[in-house]
């Protein structure tokens, strides 16, 4: 097997695009696109935000967010919210025409329109800068629960970013069931 060899890059795949939401210090909401958030414990989460950005400065100020997950339906609207900065357009949210209403456990919006979303609290930071934000509550729109009552991960059709070819894909398909999959090579 002949393999080819690239420069380091941010290809740790598959990448959620999430939906950072925040308000600002007049109360006005403010979404942002960020590609660089996981699972960092249990119950936390991180995001990776440069200082300058108006989702940093409203968290560092607020504490609270929230980390919704786009979906392929609101793919113009999710995209549009990472390309513009709330610095300069403090009324981004209002463009995107997303129903805003305030979280139940944080100070910060929820978006109708995403359905799946984690209501969130910083707790720190790490040594490089990266916010650790505990997960308070998680809230799901009833539309997308399956027959038992639990997310219907695949019916949300939830983008992951591409950094590869800088596009959007949508995961859909199951490959197998975790820790059942490979109970054949026990």
């Amino acid at each position: 097997m002949t393999r080819k060899h690239f420069k380091p890059a941010a290809w740790a795949l598959p990448q959620p695009v999430s939906i950072i939401g925040t308000y600002d210090e007049h109360g006005t909401p403010n979404a942002m696109n960020a590609a660089w958030t996981g699972q960092y414990d249990d119950t936390q989460v991180v995001l990776c935000l440069s200082a300058g950005h108006k989702t940093t400065k409203n968290i560092m100020a607020r504490r609270d967010f929230t980390l919704s997950f786009a979906t392929k339906d609101q793919v113009t609207a999710c995209d549009y919210v990472g390309m513009v900065s709330g610095n300069t357009t403090p009324d981004k949210v209002a463009r995107t025409g997303w129903t805003v209403s305030r979280a139940g456990h944080v100070d910060a919006p929820v978006f109708a329109q995403l359905p799946l979303t984690l209501e969130c609290r910083m707790t720190g930071r790490t040594e490089n800068g990266n916010i650790i934000a505990d997960i308070l509550a998680i809230s799901c729109d009833e539309a997308y629960l399956d027959a038992d009552g639990n997310p219907d991960i695949q019916n949300m059709q939830l983008l992951s970013f591409n950094p590869v070819d800088r596009n959007y894909l949508v995961l859909t398909e199951e490959a197998g069931k975790a820790w059942d999959a490979g109970k054949s090579l026990l």
